[in-house]
């Protein structure tokens, strides 16, 4: 199965000017994604419809990680995937320019939490995402137990339309 990526312009740039902005003690900004799906043929569209960031006070103080949610937040994001139907995608950014990749840490810290999305809303596949100034790299659960693929392609609709492969 081939996965793609839709995102506006304008909610990315939202996103990205969300996920720079200062935090009193973590070191990084994130958020969740809420996205429709559509399937063709041997091919997942995942359409970005709305981003929500993480609040201040659900940030935990943890000198191991750039930035560590409560679980008020994960909670929070659950419910929203339950009550609207949607697609969740945690975000966060590495900035720089290339096509980023999720750290050793964040390969840990989404294996931990993003498996719940499935079993709270089991309609929709969810994930995980990193942006860079240019470009993201992302995975999806498609239920708690599979690999977890590689999104294949992101576009950014808007003038100009951008694309890029991470496969």
């Amino acid at each position: 199965m081939k996965i793609r990526f839709k995102v506006t312009s304008a909610l990315l740039t939202t996103i990205r000017i969300d996920l720079r902005r200062p935090h009193p003690f973590a070191h990084e900004r994130v958020g969740f994604i809420a996205a429709g799906l559509a399937a063709a043929h041997d091919e997942l569209f995942i359409l970005a419809r709305e981003y929500r960031p993480v609040r201040d006070d659900e940030y935990l103080p943890d000198p191991r990680v750039g930035a560590m949610m409560s679980a008020e937040a994960i909670r929070r994001a659950r419910q929203w995937a339950m009550d609207d139907r949607v697609a969740i995608f945690h975000v966060h950014t590495h900035g720089g320019q290339g096509i980023p990749g999720f750290s050793g840490i964040d390969i840990r810290e989404n294996g931990k939490f993003v498996p719940n999305f499935v079993s709270v809303a089991p309609h929709s596949v969810h994930g995980a995402i990193v942006l860079s100034d240019k470009s993201a790299f992302g995975q999806v659960w498609i239920d708690r137990t599979s690999p977890q693929p590689v999104i294949a392609k992101f576009s950014e609709v808007g003038m100009p339309l951008r694309s890029w492969s991470t496969i």
